[in-house]
């Protein structure tokens, strides 16, 4: 939050933690403001943050970063007078910018695109739909045209447009109720991940983690009402051997991008013999990660939250098409 826009930022960018600029987009939609999105279109000499990226900023609010605290300042400033006129600006930094006095230490040149999205913008509300619905969506602007459709039947581009995909937002479930399992799912939370936690017939009153999700189901249950697609991960964690197999048998066979479960590494022969006898394929049992997390030496909460969390990160930004 800026309480002086657009005098500045606040010294500390606790903004730059969203990272993904749907939510601002749809608070100011619902706040009837209009609001500035900046876009990182193009990128030379490597740099902090990669080609589409994106800030957001209103009279009231800035949420994401482009730089690491470079040009955010700059930005807010041209993005006040965006907002004033309407009028899209392509601003560039580094090699060729008008700014000299505004160093990029990292050697890169920034182009940025500034535009103005209005309450009722029809690309925004299309984006917002596929969002809800967990639907991919291709983004599509130049600044002063906006196109936006599902990757499956995607608007028709035109000369000087940007196109940005924007995948569904990661969804973690985590079925445990030890200190290991809050941890994971509080982490997972404060990442950005929709995140439930799932303790089966557990106590009427949810967890007092902030931003995860409760339910009290049986594991196949809970798994099919919370949705296992594409942009899904599983963490099991129950110290039950029939709650384990019972959400493993559910979700190694689905389209879950990341299936993973608690427990020591002897346990898992025994583990893929039951998943096998159960009737689950080769190349499904196959899928699951057990031990789960990265191997980063540590075994209390926390850490292995953070390795649970780490692998779940570079699984999804593995370069492959989903199930």
């Amino acid at each position: 939050m800026t309480d002086s826009f657009p005098a500045g930022l606040p010294d500390w960018p606790l903004f730059g933690f969203g990272d993904d600029a749907r939510p601002a987009l749809r608070l100011a939609r619902q706040g009837g403001e209009p609001l500035a999105l900046a876009t990182i279109v193009a990128l030379d000499g490597g740099g902090p943050r990669p080609v589409g990226t994106q800030m957001t900023i209103t009279a009231s609010a800035v949420s994401g970063f482009l730089s690491g605290g470079c040009l955010e300042g700059d930005v807010v400033v041209h993005a006040a007078a965006v907002l004033a006129d309407g009028a899209p600006r392509r601003l560039v930094y580094g090699e060729g910018s008008p700014w000299p006095d505004i160093r990029l230490l990292c050697g890169a040149r920034i182009e940025v695109l500034l535009e103005r999205l209005t309450p009722d913008d029809a690309a925004t509300a299309t984006l917002l739909d596929l969002t809800d619905a967990r639907r991919p969506a291709l983004w599509l602007s130049d600044g002063t045209r906006r196109a936006c459709g599902s990757v499956e039947t995607p608007p028709e581009s035109w000369q000087g447009a940007f196109a940005r995909r924007h995948d569904p937002v990661c969804r973690l479930i985590v079925l445990g109720s030890d200190p290991t399992a809050l941890a994971m799912a509080a982490l997972g939370a404060q990442a950005g991940c929709e995140t439930t936690l799932v303790r089966p017939r557990g106590p009427t009153e949810p967890p007092p983690l902030p931003g995860v999700a409760y339910s009290r189901a049986e594991p196949a249950a809970a798994l099919e009402a919370i949705g296992l697609d594409p942009w899904t991960a599983v963490a099991v964690a129950t110290h039950d051997a029939e709650l384990d197999h019972a959400a493993l048998a559910r979700a190694l066979p689905s389209a879950a991008f990341y299936v993973g479960a608690l427990g020591a590494r002897r346990r898992l022969p025994d583990r893929q013999t039951w998943l096998a006898a159960a009737g689950l394929a080769e190349a499904d049992i196959a899928r699951l990660r057990a031990p789960i997390g990265l191997d980063i030496g540590g075994k209390a909460p926390w850490e292995v939250a953070i390795a649970v969390m780490a692998e779940i990160t570079a699984e999804r930004n593995r370069d492959v098409s989903p199930r």
